[in-house]
């Protein structure tokens, strides 16, 4: 394991990174025996100083849940970072391309809680009942470390590689539709580039909500009403360039549209 200086010392070269939109060498080539744990205690560390510098935590996002994604990262277990609330963006919004690394579009479900929820035996049903609605989102990834050799330690300590999330104004309360059978068809510049349904975030795409639920009991934390949770995706992730358009069709869930710039 990692002692404290380390973790510190990673911590801050990640939000340097953030800073100035770059790249640091991945972190288990430096540190082979960094755990799990140390990643979650360097998200952590960065997500306090980023929290005691004014920024608002709004929700979290949880990754790598759908088949897809852990084949694209070739990872094979979820896992979770924060979301502050200058990173949330309504549909048609121009996001500057420059301010993330490694940036790539990925389809996903949100839910807003409207009750607190807490493990440790969270089922889906659970996660159901205290949700209020489903939102359809993209999120926009950001990764600030090497993508090539990556492990999940790295992809944790990297805040799970959120960098933003564009909302839909479609709101479903959980029992208004069949959540599994959401569609997603991603385009970039008018042309079709990935289409998947909800059901590939393990099963039904609030089941995430409870696995968040059952994790943070572990840290004597819960979910919070109020909070976004963002799913994962059940498409694998699209790149994009400065002077792209991209559009989602979720059905009737609506569109999701937004532009790089």
């Amino acid at each position: 394991m990692l002692t404290s200086t380390q973790i510190a010392d990673i911590a801050a070269e990640l939000a340097e990174a953030d800073r100035t939109h770059g790249v640091i060498p991945r972190i288990t080539a430096r540190f082979p025996e960094a755990t799990i744990e140390d990643s979650y205690a360097i998200q952590g560390v960065w997500r306090d100083a980023q929290i005691a510098s004014g920024r608002r935590l709004v929700g979290r996002k949880i990754g790598l849940t759908s088949k897809a994604m852990q084949q694209a990262t070739g990872i094979t277990e979820p896992d979770y970072g924060v979301m502050f609330d200058d990173t949330v963006h309504e549909s048609g919004a121009d996001i500057r391309h420059a301010n993330f690394s490694n940036v790539r579009v990925e389809v996903e479900l949100a839910f807003v809680l409207e009750h607190p929820l807490e493990g440790p035996d969270c089922t889906l049903d659970d996660a159901l009942a205290a949700i209020d609605y489903a939102v359809p989102a993209l999120e926009v990834l950001n990764s600030h470390i090497e993508l090539e050799g990556r492990t999940i330690v790295d992809t944790i300590s990297d805040n799970a590689a959120y960098g933003a999330m564009v909302l839909g104004t479609v709101r479903k309360r959980p029992d208004e539709i069949d959540l599994r059978w959401v569609p997603g068809v991603l385009s970039r510049n008018g042309e079709i580039e990935e289409t998947g349904v909800a059901a590939g975030v393990l099963g039904h795409p609030a089941t995430g909500v409870a696995w968040l639920a059952n994790k943070f009991h572990q840290h004597g934390a819960r979910l919070e009403a109020g909070e976004i949770i963002l799913a994962g995706s059940f498409t694998r992730p699209m790149w994009v360039s400065p002077g792209d358009h991209v559009l989602c069709d979720y059905r009737e869930m609506g569109t999701i549209e937004c532009r790089f710039i």
